[in-house]
């Protein structure tokens, strides 16, 4: 209800104003190009359009920053654990460092500084497996596929995305790495036939062509967004495995276990239900700054929706107000999916 009559004032204010105030102006035709997309764009397109390229930009870098900042935190957060005291100290230093820099500066840096200073097409560096590394971006081989890629690439997702599902089933005769095997191997020879060819990067004349490009822009704000957040989640599983009694160490190095047996099979399960709220925070922190990409000119929402939209259309409340709409939309989502597992882990803890 507040919400509504906050809505309505501003329809009134802005009829007083002698502004139409509505979201007509989706279906208008655009005049500007947006350099870096998931899906087909072309000048002339409609708002409508160009929210929606934005937006799978938002969620492309966001779900990149995440994962990477989950397995750098996880990583950093057992080092600053570490017995040895080079090990221990470079963690704490990362963590320092990173931690008490504004993440914006950090985003700039790894544009500027880092990702400004490489070669051009022509001096271009090798990364193995075909890719390529220059001032315009990475460089990697992408797959062509072909008609059959249709019917089989759905059904390889699909197991794939049943392999966390199987892994909690309690099949008796069937090791855990046994379980994952059934549905993964099914899915690589699925994914493989719905491959034509393989189009590999290649110097002609003065650029690059084949492949796909991941631009600078993207590069520069997946790794500030990373970083930043792997310096808090690695403070957040240092603290969740010092919460787990250290008689559950010594219970499991007296069984015999090894030093990572104990961590991965003893240690880290049980810290993990102290682990997932704080990190979901962390993780809603990656969405709302991946708005900093606007900094360094990646395409997300707030670079071209709170800027050039705004700027053609003249409609500062109506844009501003989708911003908001589609931001807590995306969060709410993420929390609702994290406080669910949550509730999961918590429930075979207990």
């Amino acid at each position: 209800m507040a919400v509504a009559l906050l809505l309505g004032w501003i329809a009134t204010t802005s009829s007083r104003r002698h502004q139409s105030f509505g979201f007509g102006f989706l279906a208008e035709d655009t005049n500007f190009d947006i350099p870096f997309r998931l899906i087909p764009w072309a000048v002339g397109d409609t708002y409508a359009r160009a929210l929606l390229v934005c937006l799978l930009n938002t969620l492309l870098v966001s779900a990149m920053s995440i994962v990477a900042a989950t397995l750098l935190g996880l990583l950093i957060g057992i080092m600053r654990l570490s017995t040895n005291w080079l090990v221990r100290n470079i963690a704490l230093g990362f963590i320092e460092l990173v931690r008490n820099t504004p993440q914006l500066v950090q985003i700039i840096f790894w544009y500027v500084a880092v990702l400004q200073t490489l070669p051009g097409p022509g001096q271009s560096i090798p990364l193995g497996g075909g890719a390529l590394l220059n001032i315009r971006g990475i460089y990697l081989p992408s797959f062509i596929a072909n008609d059959l890629a249709n019917r089989v690439w759905p059904l390889a997702f699909v197991l794939l995305l049943a392999i966390p599902i199987v892994w909690r089933v309690q099949l008796r005769g069937f090791p855990v790495r046994m379980k994952s095997l059934l549905l993964l191997l099914p899915a690589m020879p699925l994914f493989a036939a719905g491959i034509d060819h393989t189009d590999w990067p290649v110097l002609h004349g003065f650029n690059i062509t084949g492949g796909i490009q991941v631009v600078p822009e993207l590069v520069a704000v997946w790794a500030g967004l990373s970083i930043y957040a792997a310096a808090f989640i690695a403070e957040i599983v240092r603290a969740a495995i010092l919460s787990v009694h250290k008689g559950q160490r010594e219970a499991a190095l007296s069984l015999g276990l090894r030093p990572w047996q104990v961590l991965s099979k003893i240690i880290l399960p049980q810290a993990l239900r102290v682990m997932v709220p704080p990190t979901t925070s962390q993780y809603l922190n990656i969405i709302k700054g991946s708005s900093l990409g606007a900094a360094v000119a990646y395409p997300e929402l707030v670079a071209i929706f709170a800027g050039t939209v705004l700027l053609q259309t003249a409609r500062e409340t109506e844009t501003l107000a989708i911003l908001m709409v589609v931001f807590l939309s995306i969060n709410l989502i993420v929390s609702a999916l994290m406080n669910w597992y949550n509730r999961h882990v918590t429930l075979l803890g207990g």
